[in-house]
């Protein structure tokens, strides 16, 4: 196939490039290629798919209305894998703006470009976070999620109702992705897991948030992918028992559907930390903090319907993961 990757000089993004160029699907990739962190690790992830002559990049703004529509213009692309968005939490409480810019003018411009320029599937970033003030554990796509806690996780409920919206009016047939802390090689800097080992190894003090009693749905990064291109591979119909059930936010009668993607086993800060440590034998100098602004208690999926549409839920160990993201740090820097 002929797929646009948004977002391809990302943590996800160039994990998704890498997986779809390795089967034979030629990919589009587009990025900003931002300084919200360091654009020279951006361009060191796309430096791993410059060996696959079906990968082409450009660097292009979801934002700018002329150059996306442009870009399908010219490509008619099969599928589209939507990655492109200004990530973290905490920095929506700064910059609000740069989330409507990318995630809402940003995934209009996506849609539009769909409906314009028909294509066979569109797979799009949600996000765990949508969730917010939820106590019920685990997190099921059935479950109201009218409370966000934070503008990045409203902006990504909005991507929601956006792409149904267009799913039902134009036949678009569109699947959102819930990821669940993704962690990993190749990941953002200004996650916990690079933070802490970066921290930790220069003997500095970590931030330990509500004391280290959160709990987080930790999911390694292949999971992720092999998630995101299974969906991909079967493009969205109506729910057939939709009639049954019209008030399940799970199910529709458009071709649009929600998955969760996590490790549905959340762990504890605690655990998380104390697990690094001994990947980089050494201990961690924390210092205990009350919750942030904008942060959610725990997060925990429920994958049984990811299970049930692709044969696939996450199932990668925390500690094999984390062990495999401190070994690709460590070679990263030298160290």
């Amino acid at each position: 196939m002929n797929i646009l990757v948004t977002g391809a000089a990302g943590f996800i993004g160039m994990h998704v490039c890498q997986k779809l160029l390795q089967r034979g699907d030629t990919v589009v990739g587009i990025d900003n290629l931002n300084d919200y962190y360091s654009p020279a690790l951006k361009l060191a992830r796309l430096e791993q798919l410059q060996p696959f002559s079906s990968f082409s990049f450009e660097k292009l703004d979801v934002a700018d209305t002329n150059a996306i529509n442009g870009l399908f213009a010219e490509h008619k692309f099969d599928s589209v894998v939507h990655l492109a968005a200004q990530a973290g939490v905490r920095y929506s409480l700064q910059n609000p703006m740069a989330y409507a810019q990318s995630n809402l003018i940003g995934f209009t411009n996506i849609l539009e470009a769909c409906r314009h320029n028909p294509v066979q599937h569109l797979v799009y970033a949600s996000s765990s976070s949508v969730y917010g003030g939820n106590t019920k554990v685990p997190f099921s796509e059935a479950d109201n999620v009218d409370h966000p806690v934070s503008f990045y996780a409203a902006s990504k409920k909005a991507n929601e109702l956006m792409a149904h919206s267009y799913a039902h009016l134009y036949g678009i047939p569109s699947t959102g992705l819930r990821f669940f802390t993704v962690y990993g090689p190749w990941g953002r800097p200004d996650m916990a897991m690079w933070l802490f080992t970066e921290a930790i190894l220069q003997d500095k003090p970590i931030k330990v948030f509500n004391h280290g009693k959160l709990q987080r749905d930790f999911t390694y990064v292949d999971d992720i992918v092999e998630g995101v291109v299974r969906v991909l591979d079967q493009p969205a119909t109506p729910a057939e028992d939709f009639a049954n059930d019209p008030l399940n936010p799970a199910i529709s009668d458009a071709p649009h559907r929600i998955f969760n993607i996590g490790n549905h086993q959340p762990v504890e800060l605690e655990t998380f930390i104390s697990t690094l440590e001994q990947c980089l034998g050494k201990p961690a100098i924390k210092n205990y903090m009350d919750m942030q602004a904008g942060d959610v208690f725990a997060t925990y999926a429920d994958t049984s319907r990811l299970q049930t549409a692709v044969g696939f839920h996450p199932d990668t160990k925390l500690a094999d993961g984390i062990a495999q993201f401190v070994s690709w740090y460590k070679q990263y820097h030298g160290a």
